[in-house]
Parts: structure tokens; sequence; C-alpha cells
């Protein structure tokens, strides 16, 4: 195949797929497939509510947009982008990955070329999803088809480090289709690629990459509860350690979102499954999960010493997205602060700027008030930094505080400690 004759489809137009297809779709005409039907209309009609691709972006790249998968007959390389979530047991959920892998398999000619970039742990691609490709199109692996894996590194909300400047780890099934995956991917990534030495390779490299990130975090969750107890601020200790040229700047916080607080599982799971148990990453994992509970803890306590009832109260968490300037929900941890406050009796107040207010109810059955009421509140929880509250500044937060006195909580940091006081 020449890349020069090549018709590429990406499967799933969610925060990476979006992105990778408007930039392929400057060099090349693209398919861009979703079975949502409502999603791709939207893309159509050139908005991208992920907000992740402006409207011009989406105006000037050449990519058809379709949720029909007849479409995909004209493609000869296939790019899966789909989400690989995890259950209620925290193992690892394959089920949009290999339906998109059957969708593939359906449309599978000879000569062509899958391409995953949805996490997985390291031998999924070639134990999981080329076995199903084999059975559905009746096409020989490294014969008539050839797979590779290339990880997604998009960081929702991040407007500096997209598609084209970040490097892009490559592999392929064989030594000549990884050269071309890496031509591929080459043509786009302004900043170049990684060729890994193998699929395994790069699918251990991408699930490594938040699994550290992961560890790291917990670590500063476990020093800012020590601090806690030692009555030393957490913020001024980092300050004081980051001035060293080597210290890594992570800060405590909670992990959610659909990289961090989910990629460790994919490692720990396959982990067990050759008999190993991972130590250290499942720590990390059960000491991040739990800080919801702790926040809560922190909380009630400073209700209670300033004779705050705490049954039957009023919190206003400010911030349900997994992170700051993003709409994106998926795994959001904050969802563990309002279910914690909700078990005390406590009455629950939600609002976020960046937030849909359809995909909360949805999501999480939480209705978003549009504006919070002033003076109405006996704690105002800050979860989520958004650009939003920083910039309105800690007073404005100061507003939605009961005369009769009230508890903040400034759970990221957003402001500084001083003006908490």
């Amino acid at each position: 195949m020449k890349l020069d004759d090549a018709k590429v489809a990406v499967i799933g137009l969610g925060y990476v797929g979006l992105p990778l297809a408007v930039e392929f779709g400057k060099k090349r005409p693209v398919i861009g497939f979703d079975i949502k039907a409502k999603r791709v209309e939207e893309l159509a009609d050139g908005y991208d509510h992920t907000l992740e691709v402006e409207p011009d972006e989406l105006a000037a790249s050449d990519v058809r947009f379709t949720a029909d998968e007849a479409d995909l007959d004209d493609a000869n390389i296939f790019i899966v982008t789909t989400p690989t979530p995890i259950d209620q047991h925290k193992q690892p959920d394959l089920g949009p990955l290999l339906s998109a892998t059957r969708t593939i398999g359906r449309h599978l000619s000879a000569g062509d070329i899958v391409i995953y970039e949805s996490t997985v742990y390291p031998g999924a691609t070639e134990e999981e999803c080329v076995p199903l490709l084999e059975q559905i199109s009746g096409l020989g692996f490294n014969e008539e088809f050839f797979v590779g894996y290339s990880p997604e590194r998009i960081n929702p909300g991040d407007k500096e480090h997209r598609v084209h400047n970040i490097v892009k780890v490559t592999s392929g099934s064989t030594p000549t289709i990884a050269d071309l995956i890496d031509e591929l991917y080459r043509s786009i990534v302004t900043v170049g690629t990684h060729r890994a030495p193998s699929i395994k390779v790069a699918e251990a490299a991408k699930v490594i990459e938040n699994t550290q990130r992961d560890v790291n975090i917990a670590l500063m969750n476990e020093l800012a509860i020590l601090f806690n107890r030692l009555g030393i601020d957490t913020e001024d200790v980092l300050l004081a350690a980051g001035s060293k040229w080597n210290f890594l700047n992570f800060r405590p916080g909670l992990v959610g979102g659909h990289c961090i607080g989910v990629d460790p599982y994919y490692l720990t799971y396959k982990a067990q499954a050759v008999g190993y148990h991972p130590e250290i990453i499942l720590a990390g994992r059960r000491l991040n999960d739990s800080m919801g509970t702790y926040v809560v803890s922190q909380l009630v306590k400073k209700m209670t010493k300033a004779g705050i009832l705490v049954r039957g109260s009023r919190v206003l968490v400010l911030g349900l997205t997994f992170k700051e300037n993003t709409p994106d929900l998926r795994n959001s941890r904050v969802i563990d602060i309002i279910r914690e406050l909700e078990d005390y009796g406590v009455l629950v107040d939600v609002h976020d700027p960046w937030a849909s207010p359809e995909d909360a109810l949805e999501h999480y059955c939480i209705e978003l008030v549009r504006v919070p009421e002033e003076s109405a509140y006996d704690a105002i929880v800050v979860a989520v930094g958004h650009r939003q509250y920083i910039n309105a500044g800690i007073e404005c937060v100061r507003r939605y505080g009961a005369p009769s006195g009230y508890v903040l909580y400034d759970l990221k940091g957003s402001f500084h400690s001083t003006a908490l006081m």
C-alpha cells in the first residue's frame, strides 16, 4: 500500500478520535465514523461539544462524518479510538473496543491495516482484537490484513499540547507495516515519532505513562494527609520543595478522568493474570480512590468545630468535571464527595460552568444549579479549579456562604491558603 493512495477512517469521534481525524483531514480525505448519530450531526453542522476542536478547524478539514458503517467500505486504514473504561469491579471493559473491531471486520479487505489507539493492557491487540478480525473478515493476519498500535496522548482541555506537537509512539505487526504506520503519523506529527520495536512495547508504554502519574499523585495525597496532621500547609511545603530543580511538580487531589484513574487497572489486571501482585500500583490506586471520603471527613470536622450542624446543612460544590476547564465528566471523582455528603444527610448543590446539565443528569443523576444562591450555604467546596472561579476571585466564592457562619474547603489549592482565612 502507498500512503498517497490510503483512505483513512477514524472509528470513534470523541476526545481522542475527533482531533486525530481533523489533523489527518488537513492532509487527506478522512472518514470520521461514530455510532452516535447525534454526534455525527453535530460535527457535520460544525460544532464540537467537547470543545477540543474549533468550528474553523472543522470547516478547514476534509473529514466526512458518518454513522453509516457502509461508508467504511471506502477505507483501507482503520484507526480505532474508542474508550476503554473499567467496570464496577475495576476490571478492563473491552466492550467498546471489541464492538469497533467487529464493525471493522465486516468491512476489512485484503491489504487493509487496522491501527488501535485505545489504551489496553500489553498483549490485548494481538490476543483479543486480531482473532476477532480474523473470525469476522475471514482474512489471515499478517498475510491479508495487518495491525498496528499507536497510543493516544490527548490531554482534554489542553490547547498547547495537540496531536501535531506531541511525539507519537508507533508500532506495527510486521517491520514493513511498522514503517508505513510510522510514516503515516509523521505526516501529521511535526515533532516526530518514536517507533517501538513491537506492539506489546507500545501498549505497555501507554499504560505506564498514566500509572506513573497516578502513583506520584498518590504520594502527594499521602503527604497532604500527613502534613494536615502536622498542622503544616501542603501548598507551602510543595512550593518550598519545588525550588529544587529536579523536584517533580505533582499536586494532591482527586484522580479521575478516562486515563489516570483507569489505566493502572489495565496494567494490574494483566500483572495478576501472569501471577504477579503489583503492590505499589494498587496501593496508589486505593489511596487515590479514597480521597473523596477523606475530603468529606475533613470538611465535616471543620463544620463541627465551627458549630455547624452537619445533618440538614447546605453545601455548595463548585465543579463536577474530572479536571479544570473542560466539559469532560468521565470518571469524575467529585461524585465521591457528593455521595459521601449525601450519606451524612447534607443537601448538596452542584455548580459547573463547563459541564453539560444534560450529561450531568444522565451520568450522575445530578441537576446542576445555574446560579448558586448567595448567603445560603453552610459549606463551600471548591472541587475543580475552573478559570471562571479563579478569575472571579475568592471574595466572589465567599458570597455564597451563610452570614451566620460557613466553612470553605479549597480542594485543588485554587486560592492561596492565606486567602481562605
